[in-house]
């Protein structure tokens, strides 16, 4: 099976794309990247990479480079992994199916429901705690709504993006930020004091497997840099909950607080998380996973692995030929 994924960077700011291709390892890769200084891109993963054209740019752009790029490359899968291109590809993936190629994305509506700005409703159906939230589209509705919160606040995008205001200041400069990369609405939302736990699964319907874990530390814009696996049951009955109500297909991520007075939903994330190469060392490889239900193949359900197993991300360095990050400026594609 040939697949093209995005996602390369592996920073500390990283996507999954290389934590799902290691899931992945017996499977022809190629990768797919906006940007040629994505470290995922020399680490001798993919046998092809080819620079994509911007999400913004819209269907045509991206049908048009795909169809290059299968008519190169013989790639049989396409699997997005950022949140700026996943409505695109997700709006469009029986466009995507009649040009020969495979997809497991949730459908729109379902990719709707569980928007920061809806998540409220879904989690009152849900019967799940969730942060106080307002939704606002201008500075005048930001300084009235600022009025009833407590700091520090968060201030997040819809899509993309959520930073801690610990005043007013930081709130009005953080607003105007994700307004400008993201448009509206942004969101304000109470801080829940508590402790940060996750939970990553696969669905078609139903859920397939999943499981959770404990932040320990993170980045300053709030990616898993260490975390440990732990058993929540009520974690695991929110995950059954979510896709028994959305029906979901494909893969998630649930942020939450576990605070003292039970689990807040913060957040649900319509891909994999970046620790998701974490799965296939436990011996729950949700990324293969995926892969045989995409195909339409046996799936048995896993929800069993080893507690207190500690995922550490750490820096590496890699030398290569100055020639190829040249070569894919100039020729779009190595």
């Amino acid at each position: 099976m040939k697949i093209a994924l995005s996602g390369l960077n592996n920073t500390d700011n990283p996507a999954p794309g290389i934590g799902v291709a290691k899931g992945l390892k017996g499977h022809e890769l190629v990768g797919l990247s906006y940007d040629p200084n994505e470290p995922g891109i020399y680490q001798g993963i993919f046998e092809r990479i080819f620079l994509m054209p911007f999400p913004s740019l819209g269907f045509e752009e991206l049908r048009d480079r795909l169809a290059y790029i299968k008519e190169q490359s013989g790639i049989e899968m396409v699997w997005p992994n950022l949140d700026a291109e996943l409505p695109l590809y997700i709006k469009h993936q029986e466009q995507l199916h009649d040009m020969g190629l495979i997809t497991f994305l949730p459908t729109m509506e379902q990719f709707s429901v569980r928007e920061k700005r809806n998540l409220a409703k879904l989690c009152s159906e849900l019967g799940i705690r969730h942060p106080r939230t307002e939704e606002v589209h201008s500075v005048d509705e930001l300084v009235r709504v600022l009025q009833d919160f407590s700091y520090p606040v968060m201030i997040k995008g819809n899509y993309y993006k959520a930073k801690k205001a610990a005043n007013f200041e930081e709130a009005v400069t953080y607003f105007t930020e994700i307004a400008n990369e993201w448009g509206y609405p942004i969101l304000v939302q109470e801080i829940v004091e508590g402790i940060e736990i996750n939970y990553t699964g696969v669905a078609q319907g139903t859920l397939y497997g999943g499981f959770s874990i404990k932040k320990l530390t993170t980045t300053d814009i709030g990616k898993v840099w260490s975390a440990v696996t732990i058993k929540n049951d009520a974690m695991q009955e929110l995950a059954h909950r979510f896709v028994e109500q959305t029906k979901w297909r494909g893969a998630f991520e649930l942020e939450a607080i576990a605070a003292k007075d039970g689990i807040y939903l913060i957040e649900i994330n319509p891909r994999f998380p970046a620790w998701i190469g974490f799965s296939v060392d436990i011996g729950l490889n949700l990324p293969k996973m995926a892969l045989q239900l995409a195909l339409g193949k046996r799936v048995r359900k896993k929800f069993t692995y080893p507690e207190q197993k500690m995922y550490v991300r750490y820096v590496d360095e890699l030398v290569c030929d100055f020639g190829k990050f040249t070569q894919l400026l100039s020729k779009k594609e190595l």
